[in-house]
């Protein structure tokens, strides 16, 4: 299957630079998998689409101000560090801009020396082991100094760093915020829980592959990148008894989406686990467990958008796209939504 199938030309005004006021005031296109008729309404309006024995599925997830700009140590050239995992202890991987500034061995300094970092590897694909230094607790110090890893197509300042997380984001790991759930308040959750619906969490660390553009001609050929997922017994029982008492699994967002598809048995079911995955789903894909998404409009030619091709058929998708373009929707981390049904 070619990449440029699902390339469709999108507007540059039509990516979000910020979000609303109001997280529950975005549109929502409601796309039925089965007949590809289209609905469009206001994401607060998602409780009509949501029956009675249902499972939301969201990921808690907290994004890490992951983003620090520092100096050489000595020279004072500047120097920016995007964390994108935490291999053990101090020691995190990391991109590093300019590479050619961080040679093995060489010292950082960020915030006049409250954070301290030296390069300790380099690894095949550029990415630099780094190691820190500091007085106190590190999440504490990476929040006073950090930025949000805003993606590459928002150019406009975030105001409020809360913004780029989810009202439910509990556990700190992320570089890329799970963006489907930024539509969620708390108010409109407990409305849900209310009508009888279960909500359940899993954790999955976003990582910058999210944005990483397909650089093959043909999809099978794609390598993804590997993330860290956990899913635990508490979680895991309410999403089975869903299924068995024959509810619909509603994953909020891809991320969702990858981690229930990575444990789920060949007959639908959990099992508490953590781990790494590379899951890639694209059109061919048979979906064991995920009935519905809960998802924002994606990057042309991107494994997300071959995603939710595979969960309600790629013509029903492109389709889908042509009319959030021509009704002018929202796109991408701070665009609008769609309800996969």
């Amino acid at each position: 299957m070619k990449v440029e199938d699902f390339y469709f030309d999108l507007p540059k005004e039509l990516i979000a630079q910020h979000p609303l006021k109001k997280r529950d005031e975005s549109r929502l296109m409601v796309l039925d998998k089965n007949t590809g008729e289209i609905e469009e309404t206001v994401f607060k309006n998602i409780i009509q689409y949501l029956k009675e024995g249902d499972c939301l599925v969201l990921n808690d997830t907290r994004v890490m101000p992951a983003r620090l700009i520092g100096e050489k140590a000595g020279s004072g050239g500047k120097i920016e560090f995007l964390l994108l995992k935490r291999i053990e202890g101090d020691k995190w991987e990391s991109l590093v801009k300019p590479g050619k500034r961080a040679k093995i061995g060489t010292e950082f300094v960020f915030g006049d020396g409250k954070l301290k970092a030296k390069v300790v590897d380099i690894l095949e694909e550029g990415n630099r082991i780094i190691e820190f230094y500091y007085d106190g607790i590190f999440e504490e110090v990476l929040d006073e100094l950090g930025q949000m890893p805003l993606p590459p197509y928002i150019t406009e300042k975030l105001e409020d760093k809360e913004r780029y997380q989810t009202v439910y984001s509990k556990n700190p790991g992320s570089a890329a915020a799970p963006t489907a759930g930024l539509h969620f308040t708390k108010e409109l959750l407990e409305r849900i829980e209310k009508k009888g619906v279960q909500i359940a969490y899993v954790t999955l660390h976003v990582g910058l592959g999210t944005f990483r553009p397909v650089k093959v001609d043909t999809i099978e050929e794609h390598k993804m990148h590997s993330e860290f997922y956990i899913l635990d017994e508490e979680n895991c029982n309410k999403i089975n008894n869903a299924k068995r008492n024959g509810g619909r699994v509603i994953a909020v967002g891809t991320t969702s989406c990858r981690t229930l598809e990575s444990v789920a048995d060949n007959d639908g079911y959990l099992t508490a686990k953590s781990g790494w995955t590379d899951i890639f789903i694209y059109p061919g894909y048979k979906f064991k467990i995920v009935d519905s998404l809960i998802t924002n409009f994606h990057l042309p030619e991107s494994t997300l958008i071959m995603l939710v091709s595979a969960l309600a058929g790629k013509d029903n998708i492109m389709r889908a796209y042509n009319k959030a373009i021509e009704e002018r929707f929202r796109f991408f981390s701070f665009g609008d939504a769609m309800f996969i049904k």
